[in-house]
């Protein structure tokens, strides 16, 4: 925890609410979001109990399993789930812009320009928790190797050939939300927290009604309060009035309700199966049905508090402008839906159960290329986030006192300018230390000459400007910054550097997965002595 959340964290316990982190919105958000609250079953990890899910606030689609150990109800919900979702992904596929790009040339391997297809817009999911993230990656494993009929004709539960599609999509969701920065599949517990800091734990702000209260408590009620009364309030049934963003639970809510429904369902069930006449399942069917009636109505009176609150939510963070760098991070989650469709549509299988050696290699280095790129662009975006890096001497601003024109050495010297900063900052900066500054959305790069602490007054800085100033032997017009401006640098790059290339699958060592090597001999095994004898 850095040190200016700690101080955040100190602040809304004294004011009572949650204290802002951000100025801005750092996350993309749709303006037809597909909201999706699930509940599962407990003792059985991935059982669906139900879910709300739709598009419309005021409409959600109801979705439930009457008896979550029936595989057949519970295909049923997959199957019911794949009809909700999948038109809604539909919606996006189609509506496409074309852009240049540069890519390489299969034949001769140089890099040309060619023109291909990006989606205008993706879909995006929001969850309430991070665990409904979790439930999201369980379905699409679950999901995306079912065999359908024209896959298999014996198998003993083929699915419809939408549940797998469904899986492959949840799949590529789920590993979407691995990566830093993606805006594909969100969690609202997490996306608040990241905006607003409040007076307890991080564990404690996954729970999705005591962090709204943080953020907008009561008139008249503390945070605190409000947050104590979102965790433990029960009503006269003895329910929680604000039950838990899922998938879990309350074990009061299974214990005294969806229990006895549960076996009243049951017995309706066996009684049908066990009707000698129509009459007699006519009368039958009737209990059936009210008993499936009254499992609906249970989960979704559990899940409708979570759906209104995950609303509100997004009603709190679209109050918030959208930060610079959010768009150029949404682009990047379209080419990735683009490429997936691309995929899907060419028949390629399933994503694999493993990941190859390479594949997972490259899966973590471009996500920590993805972290530090986030991390830059946040703190350039916000200067409430910069705060926390100049704070963690990352980063340090001040005013410009003096500006000498100086030149490199060379047949055509350029221009070397030497700015000197009066900051109050603390940055961890060594002579020869290079430093970056934000001009025209590019990084400029300088480099510390001096460094000399002044006491009260402050620390004098003297950079060395060594780029983006043209082509010319005077530097261009806004390229040096000039005495009494304020400027801001940077410890970090703000564009992360890429590592060493990985090689192909085909050419990868054996002992990480590659093939072996054909043209090597075996070794031969050592020959047998009389210690090997007993």
């Amino acid at each position: 925890m850095s040190l200016i959340t700690t101080l955040a964290r100190l602040e809304a316990v004294r004011a009572g609410r949650a204290q802002p982190a951000t100025t801005v919105r750092h996350r993309h958000l749709s303006e037809r979001p597909l909201v999706f609250v699930p509940l599962t079953t407990a003792g059985e990890a991935g059982a669906p109990l139900g879910a709300l899910v739709g598009t419309d606030r005021h409409a959600p689609r109801l979705l439930t399993v009457p008896q979550p150990r029936d595989r057949e109800l519970r295909f049923a919900f997959l199957a019911e789930l794949a009809d909700v979702i999948l038109p809604y992904i539909d919606s996006f596929a189609d509506v496409v812009e074309t852009v240049e790009r540069t890519e390489a040339d299969p034949e001769t391997g140089k890099r040309v320009k060619v023109e291909v297809e990006l989606c205008a817009d993706a879909p995006q999911l929001i969850v309430p928790s991070r665990a409904g993230i979790h439930f999201v990656r369980l379905l699409g494993r679950s999901m995306r190797f079912r065999r359908t009929a024209e896959q298999d004709p014996q198998a003993p539960h083929p699915a419809p050939p939408r549940v797998p599609l469904l899986g492959r999509w949840l799949t590529h969701f789920g590993e979407r939300a691995r990566v830093p920065g993606s805006s594909l599949l969100l969690a609202l517990t997490d996306l608040l927290a990241r905006h607003w800091i409040t007076g307890q734990s991080s564990l404690e702000d996954q729970h999705l009604g005591a962090l709204l209260a943080w953020i907008s408590p009561p008139e008249g009620v503390s945070g605190a309060q409000a947050a104590l009364r979102a965790e433990l309030a029960r009503d006269a049934d003895g329910q929680l009035e604000c039950p838990p963003a899922g998938p879990a639970t309350d074990p009061a809510f299974d214990n005294r309700l969806l229990a006895p429904a549960i076996e009243r369902y049951d017995r309706a069930r066996a009684a049908l199966a066990a009707a000698e006449d129509g009459l007699q399942a006519d009368a039958r069917l009737g209990a059936l049905a009210a008993a499936e009636h009254e499992i609906r109505t249970l989960i979704e009176r559990c899940a409708l508090p979570t759906w209104e609150k995950v609303w509100q939510g997004l009603d709190l963070l679209r109050a918030l402008p959208e930060g610079a760098h959010v768009e150029e991070r949404w682009t990047r989650d379209r080419w990735s839906f683009t490429s997936h469709r691309d995929r899907v549509r060419a028949g390629e299988p399933p994503q694999p159960r493993h990941d190859d050696a390479v594949t997972a290699a490259n899966k973590l280095a471009a996500r920590e290329r993805e972290q530090a790129r986030l991390e830059a662009q946040e703190a350039l975006d916000d200067p409430l986030v910069m705060a926390g890096r100049r704070l963690a001497g990352e980063a340090f601003a001040g005013e410009v006192t003096d500006v000498v024109m100086a030149y490199g050495e060379g047949k055509r010297p350029a221009p070397r300018p030497l700015v000197t900063v009066r900051t109050d900052d603390l940055p961890h900066l060594d002579e020869r230390t290079r430093v970056y500054r934000s001009l025209d959305g590019k990084p400029q790069t300088a480099e510390c000459v001096a460094l000399e602490e002044g006491g009260a007054e402050g620390t004098l800085i003297v950079l060395r400007i060594l780029d983006r100033m043209g082509r010319g032997r005077e530097p261009a017009a806004g390229s040096v910054p000039e005495k009494g401006d304020r400027v801001c640098f940077t410890l970090f790059e703000h564009e992360p550097r890429g590592g060493a290339r990985l090689p192909e699958p085909e050419r990868t060592p054996w002992t990480h997965g590659g093939p072996p090597d054909e043209e090597s001999v075996p070794e031969a095994p050592d020959p047998v002595t009389e210690e090997d004898l007993l």
